[in-house]
């Protein structure tokens, strides 16, 4: 007769020691995401911000690279306008910037002839920005290659606008915004990275651009990534200043974790 089933045992090795076989359970449903960290009275903030950059009449406003390239100019010129821009700004005032854009735009700035041009002749008429025997070696590198491998046109991504001589990630998110019209990421420059840091727009402290942009891009709406940068930086220029800021004229000074320690 067929004998019945029953629960079998635990299995023995050879030694005779039983050995239990243990189950993975079922896993369950996940975990539901906890609420997004961001910081607190943030817009509060930045609606204060923007009501003292209502007049827009900061340096980055009347003399930004938004202001230094011929706009009437072929969309292939225009936008090597703005690459050149952006890389005499580095380090250097807006107002300084705008006026060597100028002297450039005189003499016919597009890729050939800035390729006809010497080195001494370019470095003339950039002079006084910062850096600008060192720019004068990445405008011409950059510009062979743009000539070279782009058919005179700029890389139209952040990942190869970072390789050319002189072209950071601040630059090329910038490049992106105003040459090609797409929002790319945060421009942060030192305005930005400063003025973050002061209203703990960042979960921890940080110490380079770069990071300031990893973190603020974490929990700041995309919608406002184009509209940060030349808000913050005419900020930074008029009120939040990098020595002394004007705490007293500031309309968060009730709200900022830095104005609240002078």
């Amino acid at each position: 007769s067929r004998v019945p089933c029953t629960a079998s045992a635990p299995k023995r090795s050879r030694r005779g020691k039983s050995v239990t076989i243990a189950y993975e359970p079922e896993p369950g449903p996940p975990e539901p995401p906890g609420p997004k960290w961001e910081p607190k009275n943030w817009q509060q903030q930045l609606e204060r911000i923007r009501e003292m950059r209502r007049n827009r009449d900061a340096p980055v406003d009347e003399m930004g690279v938004e202001k230094c390239y011929d706009s009437s100019a072929p969309p292939q010129v225009m936008r090597y306008q703005v690459l050149v821009s952006l890389m005499l700004s580095s380090q250097t005032k807006d107002q300084v910037t705008s006026a060597a854009m100028l002297r450039l735009r005189q003499r016919g700035l597009t890729v050939d002839s800035i390729l006809q041009m010497d080195d001494v002749t370019l470095g003339q008429i950039i002079y006084p920005v910062g850096f600008w025997r060192n720019k004068v070696k990445y405008i011409k590198q950059t510009t062979a290659i743009l000539k070279q491998k782009y058919g005179g046109d700029i890389p139209s991504t952040v990942e190869e606008l970072v390789k050319l001589p002189g072209v950071g990630p601040k630059m090329a998110h910038l490049a992106m915004n105003i040459a090609w019209n797409n929002v790319s990421g945060i421009a942060v420059d030192t305005h930005v990275h400063r003025i973050t840091n002061r209203l703990k727009w960042v979960k921890k402290e940080t110490r380079y651009p770069e990071e300031t942009r990893v973190a603020l891009e974490d929990w700041l709406p995309r919608d406002l990534w184009r509209e940060i940068n030349w808000l913050l930086v005419g900020f930074g220029q008029q009120t939040c200043l990098p020595v002394n800021p004007r705490c007293n004229e500031c309309l968060n000074q009730d709200i900022c974790p830095a104005a609240k320690r002078r």
